[in-house]
C-alpha cells in the first residue's frame, strides 16, 4: 500500500510540474449535427438513397397488399372449396408469404448497407475538412458537440462554408 501511495505522489508531482505546458493547447469546437445537416453531400446522399430504394419499397408494399387481399379471399372462400383446392391455395399463400418476408428482409439489409456506405463517405469528407480547418487555425484539439463553447473557438460555420464551396455545382 505504501508503494502505491509513493507512486501516486510521484505521478501527482509529474502532472503538476507539466501544468504550464498544457496551458499552450489550442482547442476548437464543432457542432457535428449542424455540419451534417448543412452539408450538400448529406442532401445528395438522401436523394440517392431515396432514388435507389423508393421503387423497391413501393413494389413491396403493393405485393403486401395483394398477399393480404388474397389471404382474406381465401378465408372467405375456404369453406366452399374442395379439400385439394384449399390445400393448394393455402400452400401457395404460405410460399408467397415466405417469399415476401425474404424480399422484405433483403430490402432492409440492402437499405441499411447503402445507408452505412453513404454515411461513411459523408463522414470521411467532413473529417477531412475539419482537419484542414484545425490545421489552419493551429489547433491541437477539436471537440465535437461540447455542452458550452465560446463563439471564438467554434469553427462550425467555417467547416460548413468549406464543404459547400467544395461541393460540385448542380
Amino acid at each position: 500500500m505504501r508503494t502505491f501511495h509513493r507512486l501516486l505522489g510521484v505521478f501527482a508531482l509529474f502532472v503538476l510540474s507539466a501544468g504550464p505546458a498544457s496551458a499552450e493547447i489550442k482547442i476548437i469546437t464543432i457542432r457535428g449535427g449542424d455540419i451534417v445537416q448543412a452539408s450538400p453531400m448529406f442532401k445528395t446522399g438522401q436523394a440517392q438513397f431515396k432514388a435507389e430504394f423508393e421503387k423497391r419499397k413501393t413494389d413491396l408494399e403493393a405485393e403486401a397488399r395483394k398477399l393480404q387481399d388474397d389471404a382474406k379471399k381465401f378465408q372467405r372462400e375456404a369453406d366452399v372449396m374442395s379439400s385439394d383446392a384449399r390445400a393448394k391455395t393455402e400452400k401457395e399463400l404460405q410460399t408467397r408469404k415466405i417469399d415476401f418476408d425474404y424480399k422484405q428482409r433483403q430490402l432492409g439489409e440492402d437499405a441499411q448497407k447503402r445507408e452505412r456506405e453513404l454515411y461513411d463517405k459523408l463522414m470521411t469528407s467532413i473529417k477531412q475538412v475539419v482537419v484542414e480547418v484545425a490545421k489552419e487555425q493551429g489547433a491541437d484539439l477539436v471537440l465535437q458537440d461540447p455542452v458550452f463553447a465560446a463563439p471564438g473557438i467554434d469553427v462550425t460555420d467555417q467547416v460548413i462554408k468549406r464543404l459547400q464551396a467544395s461541393s460540385p455545382a448542380k
